[in-house]
C-alpha cells in the first residue's frame, strides 16, 4: 500500500514550534527504503522518457521512502559523482530528494590479473549503447576479462555503485561521511585468501597485500530527521557469491565484505576508514543497514552463514523479515529478486522499533512491468527526538 502521510507541511513544521514552546518532541514514523535498480548508467538518466527507469521511479513514488539507497547506478558523472541527483532531479522531479552518490571500487584497475587468465587488463572497452527497452546491455568477454582484473567487478570505472537520497527535511550530512572504500582484504582479521585445488594461495603476495576488500564501497552516511533524530545508514553491496571457480574467490570475499560490515557496526578498534580514522559506528548511535548483501540467511551460495554473524552482533536488532503479499511463482514471500533469494535488507540496530516492512512486488513478474531483477525492500521505524 502506498505510504501517506496527511499534512506533511504541518509535520515538518511541528518539530521547529514545540522546540520553541520547550515541548518534548515526539517520535515520528520514518520509512527508510533500499532498491537494486539494475544497472542504470549515465547515459540512461539524459533520458527522462527512459522506458524502465520511469518504472522504476514510479515504483519508488508507490513507496514513497524518507530515505531510499539505491544499489546499482553508476558513479562515473563528473563534477562530481552527481548520478544519484540526476537521478533524483530527471525522474523523482517535484519530490525535492537530495542525494548523495558513492565512489566504487567497481572498474577500478587493479594493476594485476586477479582472475588468473594469463593477462593483466586495465583499460576498459568502449561501453555498449544504451538499449531499446533501457534493459542492461548484454556485456562482451573484453568488458568481463577487464572488469575480473579491478578491485570491483565492473566493465567500466563506478559501474554497479550507489546514492542515497533523502525527501526535505532530512538532512544528509556530506562532510560526516565515513567511507571503507580503501581498505584492503588482507587487513581484515582471519581474512582468507582463497586457495587453488592444490592448495596454493588464489592471489599473489602482492595481489594479496594490494586487493581492496569492498567490492563497490562501504559507508556510514549520517541522515538528520526533521525531528532532531541521527540516523546512520550504514551502506555496502558485497559481491554476488557466484561467477568464480573452485577456489571460491567471490563467496570469501562476500562473507568477508559482510564481516566487514560486522565490524563497522560494533567499532571495531582496530579498523579504521579512508581518512585514517579509527572505528566504526560511534558508540549508540541508532542505525540502519541498508543494501542489497547478496546473501540469504537461508538459501543460495554464501558461504560461513554471514547473514547470521551479522545478526549476532550485540548492536543489531531483531530482523525485522519483510515479507510481500504479492505471490510471484516459485518465489518465497521473502524473497527480494527473481533469483529465488532475500538479498536485499534494511536491518536495524537494536533499540530501534520497526513498526512495518514488506517486499514491495509488481502484481505480474512480466518483464514489461518488473524494472529490475530485484524488488525494493523498506521498514517503517519509530526514533526519539535527538541522539
Amino acid at each position: 500500500m502506498p505510504h501517506t502521510r496527511p499534512l506533511a507541511t504541518l509535520a515538518c513544521l511541528l518539530p521547529t514550534l514545540l522546540a520553541a514552546l520547550g515541548c518534548a518532541q515526539p517520535a515520528r514514523t520514518v520509512r527508510i527504503a533500499t532498491y537494486n535498480i539494475e544497472d542504470a548508467r549515465s547515459p540512461d538518466l539524459d533520458d527522462p522518457q527512459h522506458p524502465r527507469l520511469t518504472r522504476v521511479a514510479a515504483v519508488i513514488r508507490d513507496i514513497d521512502p524518507d530515505i531510499i539507497l539505491i544499489n546499482e547506478l553508476a558513479s562515473d558523472q563528473p563534477a562530481p559523482l552527481r548520478n544519484g541527483q540526476r537521478f533524483a532531479d530527471t525522474f523523482l522531479p517535484g519530490l525535492g530528494y537530495t542525494a548523495v552518490t558513492l565512489a566504487s571500487n567497481t572498474g577500478v584497475p587493479s594493476g594485476h590479473d586477479l582472475n588468473n587468465d594469463g593477462r593483466t587488463v586495465t583499460r576498459h572497452p568502449p561501453a555498449d549503447p544504451p538499449t531499446p527497452d533501457g534493459s542492461p546491455p548484454r556485456q562482451t568477454p573484453e568488458q568481463r576479462a577487464y572488469g575480473n582484473d579491478a578491485h570491483g567487478f565492473g566493465t567500466f570505472p563506478g559501474q554497479y555503485s550507489m546514492a542515497l537520497l533523502a525527501k526535505p527535511g532530512f538532512t544528509i550530512l556530506e562532510d560526516q561521511i565515513r567511507t571503507y572504500r580503501l581498505f584492503r582484504w588482507s587487513d581484515l582479521p582471519d581474512a582468507t585468501n582463497p586457495t587453488n585445488p592444490n592448495g596454493s594461495p588464489w592471489y599473489s603476495p602482492a595481489e594479496w597485500a594490494g586487493l581492496r576488500l569492498s567490492s563497490k564501497t562501504h559507508a556510514i552516511v549520517p541522515v538528520r530527521t526533521p525531528a532532531g533524530a541521527l540516523i546512520h545508514c550504514v551502506v555496502s553491496h558485497p559481491t554476488p557469491p557466484a561467477f568464480d571457480g573452485p577456489e571460491q574467490r567471490n563467496k570469501h570475499r562476500n562473507r568477508d565484505e559482510i564481516r566487514l560490515l560486522r565490524a563497522i557496526i560494533d567499532n571495531e578498534p582496530w579498523l579504521s576508514d579512508d581518512t585514517g580514522r579509527p572505528g566504526g559506528l560511534p558508540p549508540h548511535a541508532h542505525a540502519i543497514i541498508l543494501g542489497d548483501l547478496n546473501a540469504d540467511p537461508a538459501d543460495g551460495s554464501a558461504i560461513g552463514d554471514p547473514i547470521a554473524h551479522l545478526l549476532a552482533s550485540p548492536r543489531m536488532g531483531p530482523d525485522p523479515t519483510p515479507i510481500s503479499n504479492t505471490p510471484i511463482d516459485r518465489l518465497d514471500p521473502g524473497d527480494t529478486a527473481v533469483f529465488r533469494l532475500r538479498v536485499d535488507y534494511a536491518l536495524p540496530s537494536a533499540g530501534i522499533e520497526v513498526t512495518n516492512t514488506a517486499v514491495k512486488r509488481p502484481p505480474t513478474d512480466a518483464r514489461s512491468v518488473r524494472p529490475s531483477d530485484h524488488f525494493p525492500v523498506y521498514a517503517d521505524i519509530l526514533l526519539p527526538h535527538a541522539n
